[in-house]
């Protein structure tokens, strides 16, 4: 039985699918944090994640120098064999624990290269990866003489954010300005981390997005499959659904899968799981983006009920060295695919009608629904939405049924007293 140290976790993910994959691995996990009251306030239904830690240790995780002599010492005393995180935030920090601890683990350089949006732009094109058309910026005449020169419509990017956080399309300078002054108001991310003030303008790419899942071990690249993202909110980029595997012709298929494994190689990222997104434009594949880690939105759910890979025990397998097994097994499911409730509106929600119904529905294999009382928001990033539907078929029809069972949830909002 392996233990693994892990540091921070998506509230999500902490919930579920780490934890989860750890234990199913026949492995052990001590929980690391700066912070303990982020992970109880979530209060979830279920009981909570950190209840299956053998050990929860509390030291400040965003002083990487402090943090490599704590580990250290907690190693000495409870022997780890393997460091993992679920949070983009500190996927970097655990390649460099992992490295300073002389434990399995990717190259924290290329972790760095992978998550940061502006060293994935200068490292993949260098390498001759298609992607858009981009410039980086650090104040705003520059940004704005930069968005002159690339042209409108653009697409502005945080480097260093989650979950399509601050990312926007912009049609005019107007627009740009207001996106420009948004970032330079969000000088710390939501776990208290200075944000790298670099502004990525890029080229709006019009055509399917899509995410291309892979294990890397050993310097090969083993494609698990093609993931098909539905986008909504515009000038948003929320993602309001996704199907595994991605309808997809031959050439299509492989020219994604082409342009994803070249980005990996490109990075330098190895003993990894990553999941690459991709526009398939008419002039051919364009990289938008490598994730250094399992994909969220519980397509690694979709992946395990049509292949029975299970993408987040592969990446604890990963952590403690091991050589995952990535064979497909039949699961007689030919696709799966989730949709996700948007908010219509900021408000108070009052209720979701049609939820009652979603437990006796033969679809529909997982569901949420957030509560009455959940005060929402404007659809402006994934963290958005108000609940899920997924469901499997045996054909590639799984996106239609989800999106047919989710267009049933009806959002009841609570209207101001006078």
């Amino acid at each position: 039985m392996a233990h693994l140290l892990m540091i921070e976790s998506w509230v999500g993910a902490m919930s579920s699918l780490l934890p989860r994959a750890i234990h199913e691995s026949g492995h052990r996990f001590t929980f690391l944090t700066r912070d303990l009251q982020h992970y109880l306030r979530s209060a979830p239904a279920h009981p909570h994640p950190l209840l299956a830690a053998d050990n929860v240790l509390t030291a400040e995780t965003n002083d990487v120098p402090s943090l490599l002599s704590y580990v250290e010492r907690m190693h000495g005393v409870l022997a780890f064999d393997g460091v993992i995180s679920s949070c983009d935030y500190y996927l970097s920090t655990v390649a460099a624990v992992a490295a300073h601890l002389g434990l399995p683990g990717a190259d924290p350089r290329a972790v760095e290269r992978a998550y940061r949006k502006d060293l994935t732009r200068a490292t993949t094109s260098a390498a001759g990866v298609p992607g858009p058309r981009f410039a980086l910026t650090r104040d705003w005449p520059a940004t704005a003489k930069a968005a002159a020169e690339l042209g409108y419509p653009l697409v502005v990017k945080p480097v260093d954010l989650c979950a399509g956080m601050h990312v926007r399309e912009v049609r005019d300078e107007t627009a740009l300005r207001e996106a420009y002054l948004a970032l330079e108001a969000f000088p710390v991310n939501a776990r208290g981390q200075e944000r790298v003030p670099t502004v990525l303008l890029e080229e709006l790419l019009v055509g399917p997005e899509v995410s291309v899942e892979t294990v890397t071990a050993a310097g090969t690249t083993y494609v698990i499959g093609v993931t098909d993202k539905s986008l909504a909110g515009r000038p948003w980029f929320v993602e309001s659904g996704h199907m595994f595997p991605a309808a997809l012709d031959d050439a299509d298929r492989d020219a994604a899968v082409d342009t994803a494994v070249n980005a990996i190689d490109a990075l330098g990222l190895d003993h990894a799981v990553a999941h690459t997104e991709v526009k398939l434009t008419a002039d051919g594949p364009r990289l938008i983006e490598v994730n250094p880690r399992p994909a969220g939105n519980r397509i690694t759910e979709l992946v395990r009920r049509v292949t029975g890979v299970d993408l987040p025990s592969v990446f604890a397998e990963l952590a403690v060295g091991r050589q995952p097994d990535l064979r497909a097994r039949e699961t007689g499911v030919r696709s799966a695919a989730i949709s996700f409730l948007l908010p219509p509106r900021a408000g108070v929600v009052a209720g979701i009608d049609g939820v009652a119904a979603l437990a006796s529905n033969p679809e529909v294999v997982d569901w949420s629904a957030k509560p009455a009382g959940h005060r929402a928001g404007e659809p402006t990033s994934n963290n958005s939405y108000l609940g899920h539907v997924m469901v499997t078929s045996p054909d590639l029809n799984a996106r239609a049924r989800a999106e047919r069972v989710v267009g049933t949830l009806d959002v009841r909002y609570a209207e101001p007293t006078a």
